[in-house]
C-alpha cells in the first residue's frame, strides 16, 4: 500500500496559525466560532478551520451520511456512508482471502467466566463492557457480556478444533458489530459505543508464520487508507504501554488530521504470541510428536475509516469523496432555460449516462424539476460527488458538456464523443492527486525534536513529533502527565474534563518502521538515557 512511512521529516514542522489556542484547553473552539457570514441553513454554516467539531457534525448530517439516534454514542449509518463501508469491505475481504482467510460468525454474547480468562486483556476492556442482566421481567442467572472484541469468544472453539499440526493454520475473520460503552463524549465514526468492523483471528504452528501474517495484514490496512480513501498513513509498532492488552506486540497504521493537529489510530494488527493459547489451554501435537501451543494473531479495522476520510478531505462546501469509494462518481445536471426542448435535453442526458455506465462510471441524472441548477450544484458538492457534468442548450448545440472537479473546482468543456474515456481518466487522476496532496500536507506536519522544550513547542503548533526515545514505560507516563500539565498551565486552566473526547496529553503513536538512522549514543529527549529508537508522538483522537 505505497510507502506509508514517515519519510525523513523536516527539521521545522509546520507552525499552525491559531494552533496553540486550539491545542491548549483541549475543549476546542467556542460555540459560535467559525460561523460563516450569511450561510444558508441548507449548507455548511461553519468553516473547517474555524470550528472543526461543528463543521464535522454538519458535514456528516447534511451530506446524509449519518442520522442521530436517541441512545448516546449510537448512530444511523445512511446509504451514503454505508455504501462507502461496503466498498471498503469488498476491497479488504478480497485481500484477506488471497492469504487463505475465510469468513465465519460467532455469537455476540460472552459469559463472565470466559471474558475474564485473560487477566490483562479484560482489565483493559472492563470499564467499557456492556452487560445484559434481565430477560423480560426476570433477572438472568448470571449476567452476559456483549462482545467488545471476540478473542475470549472464539478461542474456546479453537481449543476444540486444534489437536494436530495438520489442523493449522486456522485463519478466520468475521464482519460484525462490537459494543464498547465508553465514558468519553462520542463522535460519530471516530468514537462510538457500537461500531462495525472486521476482526481476524488466526492460529499458526510457528512464530515466524504468525509474524509474517501480522505485517501482511498491516499492508492491507495501509492499502485501504491509501489506495481507497486517499489518506496517507504511517506504519509502525506500538510501545508496550499502548499495545493490545494480553498480546505480545501491536502494529498500527496511524493517520493524521491536519485541521485538528491530531493523529488517529487507523487500524491495528496484533501478534498475540502464545498468551491466549495458554489461558484457553489450546495445544497441538507437532510434527515431532511433541505438544506445543499455537501462535495467534488478531487484527481489526472499523467504520472509523469513514470519519478519517471525511476529516482529511472535506472542505468548507462539504464532503470530498475519493472516486474509488464514492457511491456516485458523476452527476449530470441539465441546465434548463426558456425555449429549450426539455424532452430532447433529458434524452441526451440519458444517453450520456448510459455511455458513462458502460465505461464503468457510477452516474446519476439529477432531473428534479423543483430545484434550480445552482441549488443542485450545492447539494452534490455537499455530498462530495467527484465530477459534476453540466449540460445546457449551448453545450447541446456544440455536442459537448462542462465537467467540474469537486476537489479542485477545475472546469473543462469535453466533447461528448470522448466523454466516457475522459471521465474515467479524470477519476483515476483525481484519486491519485488527492493522496499526493494529503501526503504532502501530512509530511509538512511531521517534525523532529531532540529536547523537551523543542518537543512541546512543535506539539503546540499541531505537529506529529519524532524523537529519540529510551522506550521505557515510566517515561511515557511522564510525557503524558507533563505535556498535559504544561498545556493546562499555558491555557490558565486547572483541570481537564474527564469526559472530553480529546485530551491535551501527548502519547506515543508508534515506533515507525521507516525512520531516519539513530546515531549511537543519542540521548532520549525525556530521560537523557541512551535512545534505542525513534518514536512518533502526538495528541490523538
Amino acid at each position: 500500500g505505497g510507502g506509508g512511512g514517515a519519510a525523513k521529516p523536516k527539521e521545522g514542522g509546520k507552525a499552525k496559525e491559531g494552533g496553540k489556542a486550539k491545542a491548549a484547553g483541549g475543549g476546542g473552539p467556542t460555540k459560535g466560532a467559525g460561523k460563516k457570514e450569511n450561510a444558508s441553513e441548507k449548507g455548511i454554516e461553519y468553516t473547517k478551520a474555524g470550528n472543526l467539531p461543528k463543521w464535522y457534525e454538519q458535514v456528516i448530517v447534511k451530506s446524509e451520511m449519518i442520522e442521530f439516534y436517541d441512545i448516546s454514542g449510537c448512530y444511523i449509518l445512511r446509504p451514503w456512508s454505508f455504501s462507502i463501508w461496503e466498498a471498503i469491505k469488498d476491497f479488504l475481504d478480497a485481500k484477506i482471502k488471497t492469504i487463505g482467510v475465510t469468513n465465519c460468525y460467532f455469537p455476540m454474547f460472552v459469559s463472565e467466566a470466559k471474558l475474564q480468562a485473560e487477566k490483562d486483556h479484560i482489565e483493559d476492556f472492563a470499564p467499557e463492557v456492556a452487560w445484559v442482566t434481565k430477560s423480560g421481567d426476570g433477572d438472568l442467572n448470571e449476567p452476559i457480556a456483549i462482545r467488545p472484541t471476540s478473542e475470549t469468544i472464539m478461542y474456546p472453539a479453537f481449543r476444540s478444533w486444534i489437536h494436530s499440526h495438520r489442523d493449522l493454520p486456522i485463519k478466520l475473520n468475521q464482519w460484525c458489530n462490537v459494543v464498547r460503552w465508553e465514558f468519553k463524549h462520542p463522535t460519530p465514526f471516530l468514537r462510538t459505543r457500537e461500531f462495525l468492523w472486521q476482526e481476524g483471528h488466526t492460529a499458526h504452528a510457528t512464530k515466524e508464520e504468525a509474524d509474517v501474517e501480522v505485517l501482511q495484514i498491516l499492508e492491507f490496512y495501509a492499502a485501504v487508507y491509501e489506495e481507497l480513501l486517499a489518506v496517507p498513513v504511517i506504519k509502525g509498532r506500538k510501545t508496550e504501554k499502548e499495545k493490545f492488552a494480553g498480546g505480545d506486540y501491536t502494529t498500527t497504521v496511524e493517520a493524521f488530521i491536519p485541521a485538528a493537529g491530531r493523529a488517529i489510530q487507523g487500524a491495528t494488527s496484533h501478534g498475540l504470541g502464545q498468551n491466549f493459547g495458554k489461558m484457553f489451554r489450546i495445544e497441538f501435537e507437532g510434527a515431532d510428536g511433541k505438544k506445543a501451543i499455537p501462535w495467534q494473531n488478531s487484527w481489526g479495522l472499523t467504520t472509523r475509516t469513514l470519519g478519517v476520510m471525511v476529516m482529511v478531505h472535506g472542505d468548507d462546501k462539504g464532503l470530498v469523496l475519493p472516486p474509488r469509494v464514492a457511491p456516485l462518481q458523476a452527476v449530470i445536471v441539465p441546465i434548463t432555460m426558456k425555449d429549450v426542448d426539455e424532452g430532447a435535453q433529458l434524452k441526451t442526458c440519458g444517453e450520456i449516462a448510459a455511455a458513462l455506465r458502460e465505461a464503468g462510471v457510477r452516474v446519476h441524472v439529477d432531473d428534479r424539476s423543483n430545484y434550480n441548477p445552482g441549488w443542485k450544484y450545492s447539494y452534490w458538492e455537499l455530498k462530495g460527488v467527484p465530477l459534476r457534468l453540466e449540460l445546457g442548450p449551448k453545450d447541446m448545440a456544440k455536442q459537448q458538456i462542462r465537467v467540474v472537479r469537486r476537489d479542485t473546482n477545475d472546469k473543462e468543456d469535453v466533447p461528448l464523443s470522448i466523454l466516457p474515456q475522459k471521465a474515467a481518466l479524470l477519476l483515476v487522476q483525481m484519486q491519485h492527486e488527492m493522496l499526493a496532496r494529503a501526503r504532502q500536507t501530512r509530511d509538512s506536519y511531521v517534525a523532529q525534536a531532540l529536547t523537551w522544550e523543542d518537543f512541546m513547542a512543535k506539539i503546540g503548533a499541531g505537529n506529529l513529533v519524532l524523537t529519540p526515545y529510551c522506550n521505557e514505560k515510566e517515561f511515557e507516563e511522564l510525557v503524558k502527565k507533563r505535556s498535559k500539565e504544561e498545556a493546562l498551565a499555558a491555557a490558565g486552566e486547572e483541570a481537564e474534563d474527564d469526559r472530553a473526547a480529546i485530551s491535551l496529553a501527548v502519547k506515543t503513536l508508534c515506533i515507525p518502521y521507516e525512520a531516519p538512522p539513530l546515531p549511537d549514543g543519542t540521548p532520549c529527549f525525556i530521560s537523557g538515557k541512551p535512545a534505542v529508537c525513534w518514536t512518533l508522538w502526538g495528541r490523538s483522537y
